[in-house]
């Protein structure tokens, strides 16, 4: 949509007006003097309008105060006096000198005066428009990209209202931005209307209101530009986009590749045991009443167990990646959860010395009664997996700060590098050698997830002839504390 031009010569032919009056003002000035003045200081004063005129006005208005000028010369100062008919040689030859000095004084400043507004009006631009490029540098969010967008177009064209029109793309829903906030669209069409499109498709569209003079050559040359930037910026961030869809997908699959070959691995095992010792039974070669048919059924059991942890911490980090692991809260005591654990593996645990420190007043824990059992169970199997048998491990808890309780997990097993410490508990790293320590991986991940879940921390230590995994829980719950929660609420 063009802006309507008919009023963008109204400031000129006021510039021709002015010009005119200004010239027949120093007519007027120097008549009664015409006597005491000689004529080539006449002529002199003569281009002092030109030169005013165009300086404020522009070079036409200058290069029609020359000719005036020049024909009132003529007609007021030369003789015969009131004719444009010259009869001395000389006043022919000043009379062509003033009116060539005259127009070429005009041009010049003329075109200087252009130059001045054309490099100021450059100057400007640039300025702007390194702004916009700026700002839009490190944004990658359409929505923001069109508010920068909207906001500048605002700011840089005085305009009293702007609306920015992005269409769906990459997959995001359509935005309609409108700057400034808080005030109605004018009823009325705008002023113009710019799309945002590149060299492959239209992105959206920049519609602009404003009162008073229409949008010049410049401002819309430079409406566009900023229309282009724009459009470049959204097709940036598309890319961007489309660019971490793809990182997450192939990440994901390498996840997936990780698991698949983790899991198969570890599921393979336990059933060959469970197989093998199913088949025992089934076998007319055991002896029902014998010791080894109760050894078949513990392996089995344990197997089955085993499997069963597997599975559930599969479970918990797809709800973690998910985001969906929301603790089921109650007041509890982490000696009961502890030993809940302990049942759950006490095969695995029976060939290292198990000593627990809690203290029997310890406060009641506002946590997830089976997700902290799990966190116990990953960590205690995590220590057995590392710790020589027949060494310690040691489960001590005690309160940090009014607002929080600390659990530590400690081994003899050997210590962490200092720069794997914090990488531990990332999914499927190993400090030692998968082929020597079994497993998938997960264990510490998920418990890195629950225990942030319930709005603790977890971490890990070097301690002198120890390994530790420390995890601290808040004691407080939707503002309560352990010590104000009534009895029918346990």
């Amino acid at each position: 949509m063009q802006p309507n031009n008919s009023s963008r010569w109204l400031p000129l032919l006021r510039g021709f007006i002015l010009a005119l009056l200004v010239t027949l003002a120093l007519t007027a000035i120097l008549y009664p003097l015409r006597g005491r003045l000689n004529t080539t200081t006449i002529a002199l004063l003569y281009l002092l309008p030109v030169l005013v005129n165009t300086t404020l006005w522009g070079l036409g208005p200058g290069l029609v105060s020359g000719i005036l000028a020049f024909l009132l010369y003529n007609y007021y100062f030369l003789q015969p006096y009131q004719t444009l008919v010259v009869h001395q040689p000389q006043d022919i030859v000043a009379l062509v000198i003033f009116f060539l000095v005259a127009v070429l004084i005009s041009q010049l400043v003329g075109r200087a005066k252009e130059n001045l507004a054309q490099a100021r009006a450059s100057e400007h631009e640039s300025t702007r428009l390194y702004g916009l490029s700026l700002a839009l540098g490190g944004v990658s969010n359409t929505r923001d990209i069109g508010q920068i967008l909207a906001t500048h177009t605002l700011e840089t064209f005085l305009a009293e209202h702007v609306e920015i029109q992005i269409a769906a793309i990459g997959g995001g829903e359509a935005l309609n931005i409108q700057e400034p906030h808080g005030r109605l669209k004018p009823v009325k069409k705008p002023l113009i209307s710019i799309p945002l499109e590149t060299a492959h498709r239209l992105l959206g569209t920049i519609y602009l209101w404003r009162e008073g003079a229409p949008l010049t050559e410049t401002e819309q040359r430079m409406l566009r530009t900023f229309a282009t930037q724009g459009a470049l910026a959204l097709e940036r961030a598309v890319l961007a986009q489309t660019e971490t869809k793809a990182r997450i997908l192939e990440e994901s699959d390498r996840l997936k590749s990780a698991l698949l070959s983790s899991v198969s691995h570890e599921l393979r095992t336990p059933l060959a045991t469970i197989k093998a010792s199913v088949t025992s039974l089934l076998g007319r070669d055991v002896d029902w009443e014998s010791q080894a048919r109760q050894e078949l059924l513990e392996t089995i059991n344990e197997e089955t167990d085993h499997l069963n942890r597997l599975v559930g911490n599969l479970l918990d980090m797809s709800r973690i990646e998910a985001g969906a692991l929301y603790p089921a809260r109650q007041w509890n005591q982490l000696s009961e959860i502890l030993e809940s654990a302990l049942q759950r593996i006490h095969r695995m645990a029976q060939d290292y010395r198990i000593e627990i420190d809690i203290p029997e007043d310890l406060p009641l824990v506002p946590v997830d009664f089976m997700q902290i059992e799990r966190v116990f169970v990953n960590l205690i199997s995590n220590s057995a997996k590392y710790a020589p048998i027949g060494t310690v491990i040691q489960i001590s808890s005690r309160v940090l700060d009014p607002d929080s309780v600390m659990v530590q997990v400690t081994n003899q097993g050997p210590p962490v590098p200092q720069e794997h410490l914090e990488r531990i508990f990332d999914k499927f790293f190993r400090v030692t050698d998968a082929e020597r320590v079994t497993g998938t991986g997960l264990g510490l991940s998920i418990c890195k997830g629950i225990i942030e879940a319930h709005g603790g921390r977890i971490w890990a230590e070097n301690l002198p002839g120890r390994f530790a995994f420390n995890f601290s829980l808040p004691l407080t719950w939707e503002g309560k504390s352990p010590a104000t929660v009534k009895p029918e609420a346990l």
